[in-house]
């Protein structure tokens, strides 16, 4: 199954202005990567070549970015909040270690 399955009508409508190609395929595979058979992080090594922790470094950066915030709000939206969450819990977790 490709990247570009599957793409809502709301983010096929919207401008990758401002966005490069692999960002674009980066949003992509976000909004669709658990319909890859086998693990996530297979599936980043061989739709982008990319080492997780790279794909990650990349993916942070780009939930930050106002062209990507345009191009599909929703996506980014539940992203960061995924990231606020994980952060949160670390946070906590590191919190109750010092006690």
């Amino acid at each position: 199954m490709s990247v570009a399955d599957d793409v809502p009508a709301s983010a096929a409508a919207g401008s990758t202005e401002g966005l490069s190609d692999r960002d674009a395929r980066i949003l992509r595979f976000e909004r669709s990567w658990w319909k890859h058979a086998g693990a996530k992080e297979q599936a980043i090594r061989k739709d982008f070549g990319l080492s997780s922790a790279r794909y990650y470094q990349l993916l942070g950066a780009l939930i930050d970015s106002p062209a990507a915030l345009a191009h599909d709000p929703m996506l980014i939206k539940r992203l960061q909040r995924v990231r606020d969450a994980r952060l949160a819990a670390r946070s906590a977790r590191l919190l109750s270690r010092d006690d």
